[in-house]
């Protein structure tokens, strides 16, 4: 989600919705389909001549995890909103099963009706469900080598999910050498007690991207072994990336501004 209410909601689409579903509104503008929730706030995008592409600049961050890890064997999606990051892992990473968590039947329909996501299949699993009940079965345990958290209200007040029991359940459910990827809003009274409650359970291993625009901050969370990467294959990395519509450079610059004095990057 982002803060910014770029347009006004249209009309409601789809029947009668349960009580906890959000009232869906699209909008259009310019060749884009903006989703909703019964108010101006966005709360996902799509170009409809590119549906699989990343339209909004922080999801796009919430790929920054490629520059360090090959796309892994399983990726865990918090959240689905207009399902941008779910379409895109699934699109580009066919080595990898994607499993999307949602709460809300109102959302997961518009995402297949609206927003191009594909049917169900051997790679591609959405499943309605609380995400903070999803990740502690025990069955989810060291299974995804990657999560990423998306996890607002309506209206952009708060994260929906913030506690210090929510963020151990997201490791416990990572691989052993796995990432967590969250969306935190940076002008918001929650987002240093999220930095402080994720880097307790992570150990202080974060990074944080520089806030969009909007506000929006992408922070990724290791685990596993240090991990150290040479600046010159970080460079190779990050022109595949920005090949395939990422920004990465950005990220780059990012990393250089913080770690630039040493020889490799190290978390």
């Amino acid at each position: 989600m982002t803060r910014s209410p770029a347009r006004r909601a249209g009309a409601p689409r789809g029947g009668p919705r349960r009580d906890d579903d959000p009232a869906i509104t699209l909008s259009e503008e310019a060749g884009v389909r903006y989703l909703h929730f019964g108010s101006p706030w966005v709360q996902g995008a799509m170009r409809i001549a590119r549906p699989y592409a990343i339209e909004i600049d922080y999801v796009r961050d919430m790929m920054a995890w490629l520059l360090f890890l090959a796309p892994p064997e399983r990726i865990l999606q918090l959240g689905l909103g207009a399902a941008a990051l779910t379409k895109y892992c699934w699109h580009r990473h066919r080595g990898s099963r994607i499993t999307a968590v949602e709460r809300s039947e109102a959302v997961i329909a518009s995402a297949r009706r609206d927003f191009a996501l594909p049917a169900d299949d051997a790679r591609l699993k959405v499943v309605h469900a609380d995400a903070g009940e999803f990740v502690a079965r025990p069955s989810q345990r060291s299974r995804y080598g990657v999560i990423q958290v998306d996890l607002y209200d309506r209206l952009a007040r708060g994260p929906v999910i913030d506690s210090l029991a929510f963020y151990r359940r997201c490791r416990s459910a990572l691989a052993p050498s796995g990432v967590l990827v969250v969306n935190l809003f940076g002008e918001h009274d929650s987002y240093q007690r999220s930095i402080e409650r994720i880097g307790q359970v992570f150990e202080g291993r974060l990074l944080a991207l520089p806030p969009v625009p909007a506000g929006n901050v992408v922070l990724l969370a290791f685990q596993g072994p240090p991990l150290r990467v040479a600046w010159a294959a970080l460079r190779r990395r990050a022109g595949e990336l920005e090949r395939a519509g990422l920004p990465a450079r950005r990220w780059l610059d990012a990393l250089r501004g913080q770690q630039g004095r040493f020889a490799e990057f190290a978390i």
